[in-house]
């Protein structure tokens, strides 16, 4: 396969790590509620799911039960994990910056405790192809177009319909503008709160899953999946907190960050060890350009939601 077509391919596949990440995140955000905890929440949602396949992995069980397991697993180990989350800033009202932060440091050092104990011929050798059903067999980047990597593509799909073709949508999205105007109108707004994070978390942990399990299929994927969390917050930003624009913002950014591994196959350009981490600040810097340029538009739809980060408490109506 030509190597520009190869290069493109894995960033696609790359990108689905932050399509998972983000638009879990956007949920949240819709909701009010910044959760910097996507990092441990991503990598509890890969430990929870190589659990299940650990377990099962050499099972005797249909193809199909042990991807739906796997998945599942991974689901519900994140979503706990938005559980504490909600728990903690909705009910407890505590800061959401500390909680999340405390989420990420809590679930990357359980993660690693996890992973060391698990067995990777167990976990990865069989289970792998069948995650990457239909192109299991390639030998390219194709290999890791999966059932994951087209999960994260309906996902990202339905957020974005949902959130701005529905009803349910609507109302969480005056939830995460006006809180106490939406409580105002009949609209539990904890409700809301707790089940857009629950389910953000949940989508958020599968990118963790599908780091390890698929784009990667290593036994060490793990060690850096937190930094794919971190990315997956920023493309928040460059999504304009729309979850089908992850599916552009995480192609580019799975092709600025492999730029360092591809560009060193060019032989015309002479990329040297001490440049290669610039040229992984790329997708941070394009960030930070997108957040430039979309203050000085200043238009509404593109600016984050009005009370995100802001608990709020109804005896202040």
């Amino acid at each position: 396969m030509n190597i520009w077509l190869n290069f493109l391919i894995d960033s696609l596949a790359f990108g689905a790590t932050f399509i998972y990440g983000s638009t879990g995140e956007i949920l949240t955000e819709k909701a009010g509620h910044l959760n910097l905890g996507i990092p441990g929440i991503m990598c509890m949602g890969g430990a929870g799911g190589v659990m299940m396949l650990n377990l099962i992995g050499k099972s005797s069980l249909p193809p199909v039960l042990i991807v739906v397991l796997g998945i599942l697993s991974a689901l519900l180990m994140s979503g706990l994990m938005g559980l504490i989350y909600s728990f903690m800033t909705v009910t407890l009202r505590a800061n959401q910056n500390v909680t999340g932060l405390a989420l990420t440091t809590f679930g990357v050092g359980l993660m690693k405790v996890i992973m060391s104990k698990m067995n990777a011929t167990v976990y990865l050798v069989g289970p792998k192809m069948l995650y990457r059903w239909p192109f299991a067999y390639r030998q390219d980047s194709l290999q890791c177009l999966g059932v994951l990597f087209f999960l994260a593509i309906v996902v990202a799909i339905a957020a974005s319909w949902v959130l701005f073709r529905t009803k349910v949508g609507l109302h969480l999205r005056a939830v995460g503008e006006n809180p106490a105007t939406a409580d105002a109108v009949g609209i539990n707004v904890n409700r809301y709160k707790y089940a857009a994070t629950i389910i953000g978390s949940s989508i958020a942990g599968l990118g963790g899953f599908y780091y390890i399990i698929d784009y990667m299929a290593s036994q060490e994927a793990y060690l850096s999946l937190e930094a794919f969390g971190w990315l997956s917050i920023a493309l928040v930003i460059f999504a304009l907190w729309r979850p089908h624009m992850t599916i552009i913002g995480s192609t580019v950014f799975g092709f600025l960050f492999s730029c360092s591994s591809y560009i060193t196959n060019i032989d015309w350009i002479h990329v040297t060890m001490a440049t290669k981490p610039l040229l992984k600040m790329l997708p941070y810097v394009v960030t930070v350009l997108v957040l430039i340029i979309s203050s000085i538009r200043n238009k509404r739809e593109n600016q984050p939601p009005s009370s995100l980060g802001l608990s709020y408490f109804r005896e202040d109506r």
